[in-house]
């Protein structure tokens, strides 16, 4: 087997450490929750192929009577959020923010990007005009940059937004945004589908796969807000925009497609945050392992193991020590499901299509050079006594 003397394990071994330190920070805040997840949001594939009431067939129809009927039958379901965050101390002022929002249902419940609610105290909606409803944050998660929030006392107000399948796109298609840039009301802008899986950062760090590019202008106080295909479905939220200069738009938009947030809205609704799958690992990328010496040079190195987790259980190995004092090299995923797996990343685009007790297939590469596959199941977590969870 490979081994890496004790002279040359340092690196490694402060690195584990730190892992191991930011493992337990990470994994605290997913609880102890074991549910599964519940089925995706709006499941009906005939809901998000259907014709929406008030929308004429585009392909019959002019281009300028697409827009105008899109807006009238859409709009009343976008709404205008704005929040409040009250000072945290004597030199903290508190801030004033907002955003847009999509209605999902009749019991107002509304879809909005996670950094506009994201540590505010007061939540307000507007269905236009200058009347407001008190809202509350139901839910959130800063890895899809997704949440959800509740508005009450607004019932006659509802107006659902439909979803489409954002996995039905084509480049070049026509879509429609409409939001609440610099605040203003109900705001509609046009555009084409620029490109298609995109890879987006969210503000905690984390890689939200298969953003939409749009050239459809999207500016500060869209973020949140639907964008439309020619039909009037919600084929994306609004998230991010690319602008050298820090300002306005440029002409390129990213929006989270809609199929992310219609798996995820119910785990929001019922438990007010999404608890993924997870292997139960501490890796460390190959790539990022300069002058340890490896059988191959891409993979994740397994530095830890989660003694309850669904790698432990299926007999996956970490990093072991001799009784000399050596450092044994543990597996190495290479890829699952036939997926290749080089960093931290690709092993969560890959978990997030997973539910709990689903069966992955994990090529590995053994201490000793040996590949093999081993099958995983994605167990609940389970908290050990006395320790904060791991993710």
């Amino acid at each position: 087997m490979y081994q890496i003397s004790a002279r040359r394990i340092l690196a490694v071994a402060l690195l584990s450490a730190f892992m191991a330190a930011a493992g337990v920070a990470c994994l605290d805040r997913w609880g102890a929750r074991l549910n599964q997840p519940t089925a995706a949001f709006n499941p009906d594939d005939s809901a998000a192929t259907a014709g929406v009431a008030g929308i004429a067939d585009p392909s019959v129809a002019t281009d300028e009577q697409n827009n105008i009927e899109v807006f009238r039958a859409i709009s009343p379901g976008v709404v205008s959020i704005s929040t409040k965050r009250q000072p945290r101390s004597y030199f903290d002022a508190g801030r004033d923010g907002g955003g847009t929002g999509s209605v999902i249902d009749e019991q107002g419940h509304v879809l909005t990007n996670y950094h506009v609610i994201e540590g505010a105290d007061v939540v307000s909606v507007s269905f236009g005009g200058d009347k407001t409803y008190p809202a509350r944050i139901v839910g959130g998660d800063p890895d899809t940059d997704l949440a959800v929030i509740q508005v009450t006392g607004a019932r006659e107000a509802l107006k659902v937004v439909p979803m489409g399948d954002s996995d039905r796109l084509s480049v070049g298609q026509k879509v429609l945004a409409i939001g609440n840039p610099f605040g203003l009301d109900r705001t509609l802008t046009t555009g084409v589908i620029s490109g298609l899986q995109r890879p987006i950062q969210a503000r905690n760090g984390r890689i939200i796969e298969g953003a939409i590019q749009t050239d459809a202008s999207i500016n500060p106080g869209n973020s949140g807000g639907p964008l439309l295909d020619s039909q009037g479905r919600m084929i994306g939220i609004n998230s991010q925009i690319l602008s050298p200069d820090g300002g306005g738009s440029v002409g390129v938009g990213f929006a989270v497609p809609v199929n992310i947030a219609r798996r995820i809205i119910p785990q929001l609704i019922r438990d007010g945050r999404v608890v993924r799958p997870k292997l139960g690992v501490w890796p460390r990328a190959v790539s990022d392992l300069r002058g340890v010496r490896l059988p191959v040079g891409e993979g994740l190195l397994i530095l830890q193991l989660d003694p309850n987790g669904s790698a432990a259980a299926a007999g996956l190995r970490g990093l072991s020590e001799t009784a000399q004092g050596d450092l044994v090299i543990g597996d190495i995923i290479t890829a699952i499901d036939g997926e290749k797996v080089e960093t931290q990343n690709d092993l969560y685009r890959i978990m997030d299509k997973h539910q709990f007790n689903d069966v992955v297939q994990v090529e590995i590469v053994r201490g000793n050079g040996q590949r093999t596959t081993v099958p995983v199941r994605l167990l609940p977590e389970r908290p050990q006594r006395g320790t904060t969870r791991r993710e």
